[in-house]
């Protein structure tokens, strides 16, 4: 399950804000860094940047962490939660790092442009494109309003497409793209499958992407976390959780940061020949 782009409110807003917050917000300096320079060198990131949407809190930012500690310059990405995202920058500057945080509704196609053109004029270019907004809402189908679903369709499908569209144009060649989809897909518990067909179309539009972007060695994937302990599940109430580590071989919820070791797996040299396929990470919830 990813982590929502934000709160939703009731004024869908599209637009990016370059942050309102002044310098502090857009400034990608930061501390020294503690490491040496060839251990520097060796960071699988050095030299390159990353955009991570949705990353102000959860699995989102956990990967916008994930990555700075490998040397990527992140672009961190949230629709109204600016004081979490400035939160993250000031981490990652803090260990040495170096990161921007933009406001952005990925359900706006024209927010999206925005929100790479603002990477593009802060670091140069983008190598790692990781769309991770989304929201989930549940219920049985003879309950789900109109609203609700809506909601979810543009933020998971139309966000997911706008996202994936300006990776396609944009990452630069040997660059990696993911897009957070959900165990739920697989699983389609009740009054989950209208959430869990908005993820299951991300599924298949990495598959579709990988095939186009053939010849440049670009990668795409699909990472489909299982119940992971985030505001995202725990907003729906401790029932949601009910059973969960018990049923789950490896006996816990999922923590943010074993979503963010698989993407950060599959943006290494390692993860290169894994390309247009759905990484299940869920600790054995099958």
């Amino acid at each position: 399950m990813t982590e929502p782009n934000d709160t939703p409110d009731s004024s869908r807003r599209s637009f990016l804000t370059l942050t309102a917050a002044g310098p502090a917000a857009l400034a990608f300096g930061g501390a020294a860094s503690a490491q040496t320079a060839a251990e520097e060198a060796a960071l699988p990131g050095r030299g390159r940047a990353a955009i991570v949407t949705g990353s102000s809190r959860g699995i989102g930012a956990a990967t916008a962490r994930r990555l700075a500690r490998d040397g990527y310059a992140v672009t961190v990405n949230c629709l109204s939660s600016t004081d979490l995202a400035a939160q993250v920058v000031a981490g990652i500057e803090a260990e040495g790092g170096r990161a921007i945080w933009l406001q952005a509704d990925v359900a706006d196609p024209d927010a999206v442009r925005a929100l790479f053109a603002a990477n593009e004029e802060a670091f140069g270019g983008v190598d790692v494109v990781v769309g991770n907004a989304g929201i989930m809402n549940v219920g049985p189908f003879a309950d789900m309003t109109d609203a609700a679903f809506d909601r979810m369709i543009a933020t998971n499908v139309k966000g997911g497409f706008n996202t994936l569209r300006e990776a396609a144009r944009h990452v630069r060649d040997g660059g990696r793209i993911i897009t957070l989809s959900s165990g739920i897909v697989r699983q389609t518990p009740p009054a989950a499958a209208a959430y869990a067909g908005t993820k299951a179309e991300l599924q298949i539009y990495a598959r579709g992407l990988a095939k186009e972007l053939a010849g440049r060695n670009i990668t795409v994937n699909a990472v489909a976390p299982g119940a992971v302990d985030t505001r995202l599940l725990r907003q729906h109430g401790e029932e949601a959780l009910a059973g969960i580590p018990e049923a789950t071989p490896l006996g816990r919820l999922g923590r943010p940061e074993d979503i963010a070791d698989v993407i950060a797996m599959l943006c290494s040299e390692g993860g290169g020949w894994v390309n247009g396929e759905t990484v299940y990470a869920n600790g054995g919830l099958n």
